[in-house]
């Protein structure tokens, strides 16, 4: 057994059953973790019909990232695996996974081909990338699942909604920021991973059917906006040194100029903006900054790296 699979469970009742029915057809025999963030729905009572299941029950909600770190600290295998409860997974996931892991002894984590659940021909997720705009990204998302999203590579971050992690590097870059709660905490850390030297790698062959937004309910709600806008600057003042936070500073400002427009038409302009202002209170004044990465010489090589990426992803996120 090289894996463990943690599903992060709150008020899922519409999808679990789907998603844990998807593994028995898989016929995965590991150790499978569901982690429920105090669900009220009756969620967390339906995985008394699952007796293979191990359920962690958390007494309040502590979002996606409290509920995976329990998993994660739980788990006794070499990989540990990240589900989201409205996922669908298609035969032989586990094994894809494992093996894209083995074949590439760097690599902190690995995205699977995420496909629309309600439009399978389409997809909704090929690997996290992140710009120099200050701007997250899933490649690929709403456009057809042509060959070139069939092809395994190299990728910024994985999505946490279906994706195999290294357990053991973990260790030295640190679990997943309770702090971000919810959004861009799978960016977050492959981000840290890439830092301190890793890769995040594509793994076309796992397919996994995603329902989104099964959480929050929606692609743009006032929860969400919120978050990601706050998250958005928490992650980049904890993870970029100064010099090039003032290096990007110019798309920075671009970026989120642009963002502002965007969530104003939404009606969601003023929540945008407080998101924002909130990501520095959360950096200086709640405790962020004890997260903040710090710069060691000995990794300004991944920098440098991770910098031409940036630059790349603004032309991929256009022209990809």
């Amino acid at each position: 057994m090289k894996s463990t699979i943690v599903i992060p469970n709150y008020n899922g009742i519409q999808y679990l059953a789907a998603c844990l029915d998807s593994l028995l057809a898989d016929e995965y025999q590991g150790q499978l973790l569901v982690v429920d963030n105090a669900s009220t729905d009756g969620s967390y009572e339906l995985l008394e019909k699952y007796p293979m299941v191990k359920a962690i029950r958390l007494d309040h909600n502590t979002g996606f990232c409290g509920a995976v770190n329990a998993g994660i600290r739980a788990a006794e295998t070499e990989y540990v695996i990240l589900l989201n409860n409205d996922v669908e997974v298609e035969k032989g996931f586990v094994k894809e996974l494992e093996k894209a892991m083995d074949d590439n002894p760097k690599a902190f984590s690995g995205n699977a081909q995420m496909r629309m659940l309600k439009a399978p021909e389409y997809m909704d997720n090929a690997g996290d990338y992140y710009c120099a705009l200050g701007w997250a990204y899933d490649y690929g998302k709403g456009k057809k699942a042509a060959p070139k999203y069939q092809k395994p590579r190299r990728i910024f971050a994985a999505c946490a909604g279906a994706a195999i992690y290294r357990k053991e590097i973990f260790e030295q870059i640190g679990l997943f920021d309770e702090k971000h709660f919810a959004y861009l905490e799978d960016v977050d850390i492959g981000y840290r991973a890439r830092i301190y030297g890793y890769e995040n790698i594509y793994i076309p062959g796992a397919i996994v059917y995603h329902a989104g937004s099964g959480a929050s309910g929606s692609k743009y709600n006032a929860f969400k906006t919120n978050l990601s806008s706050r998250n958005s600057i928490y992650l980049i003042v904890k993870n970029m040194p100064l010099f090039q936070i003032v290096l990007n500073l110019p798309f920075l400002l671009l970026g989120f100029m642009v963002k502002t427009g965007f969530f104003i038409l939404k009606g969601m302009g003023r929540l945008y903006i407080k998101g924002l202002g909130k990501g520095f209170y959360l950096y200086y004044k709640e405790g962020g900054k004890t997260n903040h990465v710090p710069f060691k010489w000995t990794h300004l090589w991944n920098y440098v790296k991770i910098q031409w990426e940036l630059w790349i992803n603004i032309i991929r996120r256009f022209f990809g």
